[in-house]
């Protein structure tokens, strides 16, 4: 009984450590970018209880969000380069105000590319998850698997084990929810479709946002956010 005392203290005292890391060591080369979105929410204040898309660059690229999810209130938080710490350090000022009954976050590339282990982009995710839901409890959230790609070939193998480790922990969560989209991504020999991505490799066409579209629209339908019929 003492251990399990301990062990529970001790995950309490990391979440709390994760929190004041998060409010006392600001990545101060994204706050320009904050502020342009906070600047943006003065001036034209989002819906709030809506669906919040947010993560790194392929949510930032993402500029035909509306139009994709018709009749849905979606709000685009990505922001270019940011790894999953970073949308935790700044969930105050672009999750909380938004009080979304939806999280969809990407993220995760970017960590794996600056050297985080699987197990270390799970902690991310966690401590993300904790944060938002700090501010909005119970939120639910559905984390799109990290995406295979041409430009980083190479780090897909430790970009799988850490998709694989989200996906496991995710089934053990309540409201959280692990979207694979790497499959769909893929030729039948196990690469990246090159006709998905813009010529870095890296970032996605038109025709890979149109796969995450498609599976994406079922699970918001399923929270409750089905999008109208094309007209």
């Amino acid at each position: 009984m003492k251990r399990l005392t301990g062990l529970i203290f001790l995950a309490a005292s990391l979440v709390a450590s994760a929190f004041a890391h998060a409010d006392s060591q600001p990545p101060s080369h994204w706050q320009p970018d904050i502020a342009a979105f906070v600047a943006a929410d003065h001036q034209h204040p989002p819906a709030q209880h809506g669906v919040l898309f947010i993560g790194s660059s392929s949510i930032q690229f993402w500029k035909s969000l509306a139009q994709d999810f018709p009749g849905i209130p979606v709000i685009n938080r990505g922001f270019g380069g940011s790894a999953l710490p970073d949308s935790t350090y700044y969930a105050k000022q672009i999750v909380w105000p938004y009080q979304p009954r939806l999280i969809v976050m990407y993220a995760g590339d970017n960590d794996v590319n600056d050297g985080a282990t699987p197990d270390q982009v799970l902690a991310s995710f966690q401590q993300f998850v904790a944060r938002a839901r700090q501010g909005v409890p119970g939120v639910p959230i559905v984390y799109i698997s990290i995406k295979p790609s041409i430009a980083r070939l190479a780090l897909w193998p430790t970009m799988k084990a850490a998709n694989d480790k989200i996906r496991d922990w995710a089934a053990t969560q309540n409201n959280i929810r692990f979207l694979d989209i790497a499959p769909a991504m893929v030729d039948a020999q196990g690469k990246p479709r090159p006709e998905l991505f813009r010529p870095d490799g890296l970032h996605m066409q038109p025709t890979g946002y149109a796969l995450w579209i498609a599976a994406l629209k079922p699970v918001l339908a399923g929270y409750g956010f089905a999008a109208k019929p094309a007209q």
